[in-house]
């Protein structure tokens, strides 16, 4: 278990009053030659331009910067964190899929980019940890609007109208999504048993004869013994608006090469805020470690079969970051239904809902009977029935 400090006692009423939470100002990022604002250039890596094509380089980015650093787990808990590693933004939130998205300060009605939703609501404020890290998007809009429709090209029986306003329907949106990494120690006892495989032979009538046949049996024994093992950034999805599913589908990550956040990557993006907290999160971390774990056991255990019975993990020295992956998003609301495709910025993997077309699939099951009575017809025929 990881052990909780309980929170500090209360201040003397002589001291200072703690800082506040470090709010996130508005980040623009104006041209040097003409003004208008920049955007983050995901196929040169700099700011950009649109208006006059300027570009400029993003000071200090590059796999030469210091190392992310980890935050306490313990002291996040114990709601201690220092005042600089917290910040406040102003998010919409989506009715629909819950989604809580940053918007500029001068925007009171959007539409969701996670589901498509018209989304006219007060504006609030969202507390939370400072990002540590991200990966700059890797793929411009455009590259992953063909990926989507790549792949929508390869699925079976999926609505060629869905396919014809993906490739002309609107612009994707680039989203920030929030992720959870998690450091930790962990010891683990176990119990369990050892099996070995060993055959007897035995005699049996089969078919109105007498065979020899081996047979395969198991001979177990207990054992217990100790396995340990160093987690190093455990991901974990920090939102609800997209399916699990989905985003798991768009792994692996290549989180070595994370950048120190800086607000000049979101240049032209947005960033969605993490509704999955710290807690809960480490939570889901805890079951994607205990599976590595048992698989350690079961190794440790050896033998030919193996069976636990109980493995009890002491976790220490819990870290983690909040960081931010880049991720395209199309929602599109299609004869009333809503579908949602979600392009990995940095690779190009595609996931989505299963688009399925009625008309194609009654055509197939009549393609098929048509086939399958020409074939039966045939051979009739051959065989002189008629």
């Amino acid at each position: 278990m990881v052990s909780t400090p309980p929170p500090p006692p209360p201040a003397p009423e002589a001291s200072a009053p703690a800082a506040p939470a470090a709010a996130r100002s508005e980040h623009r990022f104006p041209c040097d030659q003409c003004g208008a604002d920049y955007r983050f250039d995901a196929e040169t890596g700099r700011l950009l331009c649109d208006h006059c094509g300027h570009a400029q380089e993003i000071a200090g980015a590059g796999p030469w910067d210091s190392p992310l650093a980890e935050l306490d787990f313990d002291s996040a808990l114990a709601d201690s964190l220092p005042a600089q590693e917290t910040e406040e933004t102003r998010v919409l939130s989506c009715p629909n899929c819950g989604a809580q998205v940053e918007f500029d300060t001068n925007l009171h009605a959007a539409e969701c980019p996670f589901c498509a939703t018209p989304v006219v609501t007060d504006t609030g404020t969202h507390r939370h940890v400072k990002p540590r890290g991200l990966l700059p998007f890797a793929l411009d809009e455009r590259a992953a609007h063909k990926a989507m429709t790549d792949w929508l090209g390869t699925l079976w029986f999926a609505p060629g109208g869905l396919q014809d306003y993906a490739r002309k329907g609107r612009r994707m949106q680039g989203i920030y999504v929030p992720y959870w990494t998690f450091d930790a120690d962990t010891a683990s006892r176990y119990r369990g048993e050892r099996g070995t495989v060993y055959y007897e032979t035995r005699s049996v009538v089969r078919d109105g004869k007498r065979e020899t046949v081996r047979v395969a049996k198991v001979r177990w024994r207990p054992v217990t013994g100790r396995v340990a093992r160093f987690f190093d950034d455990v991901l974990v999805l920090a939102s609800t608006s997209l399916p699990r599913r989905f985003t798991d589908a768009l792994e692996p990550w290549d989180l070595a090469a994370l950048e120190p956040y800086r607000p000049e990557f979101l240049a032209g993006f947005r960033a969605e805020a993490y509704t999955v907290e710290l807690r809960d999160g480490f939570a889901r971390a805890r079951t994607r470690m205990d599976r590595v774990i048992a698989r350690d056991v079961r190794f440790d255990i050896g033998g030919d079969r193996q069976r636990i019975h109980d493995i009890d993990t002491q976790v220490s020295d819990v870290t983690f970051k909040h960081i931010l992956l880049p991720v395209w998003v199309a929602a599109y609301a299609y004869r009333g239904k809503p579908y949602r495709f979600v392009v990995n910025g940095r690779t190009g993997l595609v996931q989505g809902e299963r688009p399925w077309s009625a008309w194609k699939i009654a055509a197939a099951v009549l393609a098929g009977a048509l086939a399958a009575g020409a074939v039966g017809y045939g051979i009739a025929i051959n065989q002189g029935a008629f």
